[in-house]
């Protein structure tokens, strides 16, 4: 969430964005819509856990992946105590569902969209498939691929 949050509030000190198999919204492409096509159809929910800060009939506010999601996922190429170590500094991720912290990151055009984006596609990324980096291309195109 930091670097789209920079590139809105700093656009003229930015010469380019590079997403390396990174989510990449946009003015006309919100981040839910990502998270949408990313999660359909994926284990990605697991063995994670997650906080309901707002309580359990809202969406939740944070995730804490798992260790099966870790090491299938994120540390799938790794030795064994280096996904020790992860698992071990793991702490919850917030989740970005709440209208008010959406608010206050809203891309616009005149800053966020005056900015070249770079996005480097991973094919072995497990946590975001090419085929879901190849539609955020096609809908958000950037400048270079």
């Amino acid at each position: 969430m930091g670097g789209r949050l920079a590139m809105e509030m700093f656009p003229k000190k930015i010469a380019a964005a590079v997403f390396v198999a990174a989510y990449m919204p946009g003015p006309d492409f919100p981040f839910s819509h990502i998270t949408q096509q990313s999660n359909q159809g994926s284990d990605f929910l697991k063995d994670n856990k997650y906080k309901y800060d707002n309580g359990t009939d809202k969406p939740p506010t944070a995730v804490y992946f798992g260790s099966n999601f870790l090491s299938s996922k994120m540390y799938q190429y790794s030795r064994a105590e280096d996904m020790i170590l992860a698992s071990l500094l793991m702490r919850h991720t917030p989740m970005f569902h709440d209208p008010e912290v959406l608010k206050e990151v809203e891309l616009t055009k005149e800053k966020y969209g005056s900015i070249p984006r770079v996005y480097i596609m991973c094919s072995q990324d497990l946590s975001m498939k090419a085929d879901v980096q190849r539609w955020m291309i096609d809908k958000n195109p950037p400048q270079y691929v």
